[in-house]
């Protein structure tokens, strides 16, 4: 048996390594094509997205521009909005599970990101959490933000600036 066992697990070990190459290579080509990709500065200017999570916004997104018609629409397709369904006086806000959930997740694990290297992030984020939110839900309350910039960005062409994204909280008055 073991003998037997030992071929099995030499077997498997030579695989995960052959795919191993395999994920290092596709990786390494998806970095070459976001960088000559014409969106690349507005996706890769994003606080957190980094490396890998900003070829994945791009990709999920597409280059349509059209597609989402405003930032609402890409929120609800990335899943960040809230469901809320009502019936005579009772009313439940729920999340929303019919969505892209590659795009939320990715959404999610980027305004975690965001909050070490973007300072209103973090204040919001914390804001959220001393509401009384979870986790989770303080997370997709910083990726319904972020997906508005990010829509306006992309409909603009423009890189991220938190600076003129600060001014614009103070003068709006925003939370």
């Amino acid at each position: 048996v073991t003998s037997a066992k030992s071929l099995l697990a030499v077997s498997v070990a030579k695989s995960l390594c052959t795919l191993a190459d395999q994920l290092e290579a596709y990786r390494k080509r998806i970095g070459e094509l976001f960088k000559n990709h014409p969106d690349h500065d507005c996706f890769g200017s994003l606080p957190g997205a980094g490396e890998k999570l900003a070829p994945r916004l791009l990709a999920e997104l597409g280059s349509d521009r059209a597609r989402f018609e405003s930032h609402e629409a890409l929120q609800m397709y990335a899943g960040t909005a809230p469901l809320t369904r009502q019936s005579g006086k009772s009313s439940v806000t729920r999340i929303r599970w019919l969505c892209n959930k590659t795009l939320r997740s990715t959404v999610h694990h980027w305004a975690n990101l965001s909050r070490p290297s973007c300072a209103w992030a973090e204040v919001y984020y914390q804001q959220k959490k001393k509401s009384g939110m979870s986790h989770a839900a303080a997370l997709r309350c910083l990726g319904q933000r972020w997906l508005k910039i990010l829509w306006k960005m992309w409909q603009t062409g423009t890189t991220y600036d938190e600076a003129l994204h600060t001014r614009n909280q103070v003068k709006h008055g925003s939370w």
